[in-house]
């Protein structure tokens, strides 16, 4: 008599955590190639494109209606979109004034505060103090605090608390649209909402080919490919394991800037960075589940389960 034997799970969760962290370099790489782009339409229009092109992209894949929807959910749509058109605009600002890795670093506090409040335990707090310690060490690195650009670093702040506020936005569009419908109507809403901002500041530069191109590439790789990747891996691992996981956006991005920027990175930074990463990690081990945010109408579907595990990073 022969028994079968149920395959390990292991290797399908050494897959999904390549496809994490690929997806995280995407992202930051996404972020790395916009910085780049600055010069020809700005860090606004630079948001715009991107917004744009992850729109039209989303656009095609969810295909929401448009149709039969309450005010409410119109209410959160456009909610969702005009937050994260500010939070796209500030981080994109600071990253222009700041190095990569800083300025992620900083950001990441946005979602930490949440999960600390949303915690309510003293090991929480504990987890918030070590994360702060770890900004606090940035203006130890490099040349110092009296050369890290303190309107970055407020940008930087900025789009920390409009991560926040955007986790609590996407998960009530979320419940109010099915899929991925309400962010493909945000991210148009968020688009629109930029738009002026980026004809001041880039005015026709917005429709050089190069520049175009350039959009489209950031889009995808900021949206499109790490979504893709993310959903892949949320069916082979649990969503706390890919919650850890994309802690190390920190890193990630200083890797990145390193990299595509020739930005330097020294042993301090490297060391506040690895803190606020920690930190995170904690604060996600510790923290209570928000119903807010792991409230999905698609709960059975791929969709469903990427809100449930995730809070959408789309800066």
């Amino acid at each position: 008599m022969t028994t079968s034997r149920a395959p390990s799970a292991a290797p399908a969760h050494a897959r999904a955590t390549v496809l994490v962290m690929a997806a995280v370099l995407c992202q930051q790489l996404g972020a790395a190639v916009a910085v780049l782009v600055f010069p020809a339409a700005g860090p606004l229009g630079v948001v715009t494109l991107r917004l744009a092109f992850s729109a039209i992209i989303l656009f095609a894949v969810a295909r929401p209606g448009l149709h039969g929807h309450r005010a409410g959910a119109w209410r959160a749509a456009i909610g969702l979109g005009v937050t994260m058109a500010a939070m796209n605009s500030l981080f994109y600002e600071a990253i222009a004034r700041l190095p990569l890795g800083t300025a992620v670093t900083i950001e990441v506090l946005g979602p930490l505060v949440l999960s600390v409040v949303a915690g309510r335990r003293v090991s929480a707090l504990l987890w918030a103090g070590l994360a702060f310690s770890g900004v606090a060490l940035l203006g130890l690195g490099q040349e110092g605090l009296a050369e890290l650009d303190v309107t970055g670093v407020f940008f930087a702040l900025g789009a920390a608390a409009c991560w926040a506020l955007f986790i609590l936005c996407n998960a009530r569009t979320g419940a109010a649209f099915p899929r991925l419908g309400g962010l493909a109507i945000g991210m148009a809403v968020g688009a629109l909402f930029s738009l002026p901002g980026a004809i001041l500041t880039a005015g026709s530069a917005l429709l050089e080919p190069t520049v175009l191109g350039l959009g489209v590439g950031v889009a995808l790789l900021s949206t499109a490919v790490p979504y893709s990747l993310e959903l892949m891996a949320l069916r082979r691992i649990p969503a706390a394991t890919f919650s850890v996981l994309t802690c190390t956006a920190p890193a990630v991005a200083a890797l990145a800037g390193f990299i595509v920027l020739g930005q330097n990175f020294g042993l301090i930074d490297a060391l506040a960075v690895a803190l606020v990463v920690i930190a995170s990690m904690g604060a996600i081990r510790t923290a209570s589940p928000i119903k807010a945010i792991r409230r999905s109408p698609t709960d059975s579907s791929p969709e469903g389960c990427a809100d449930k595990g995730r809070e959408i990073r789309l800066s």
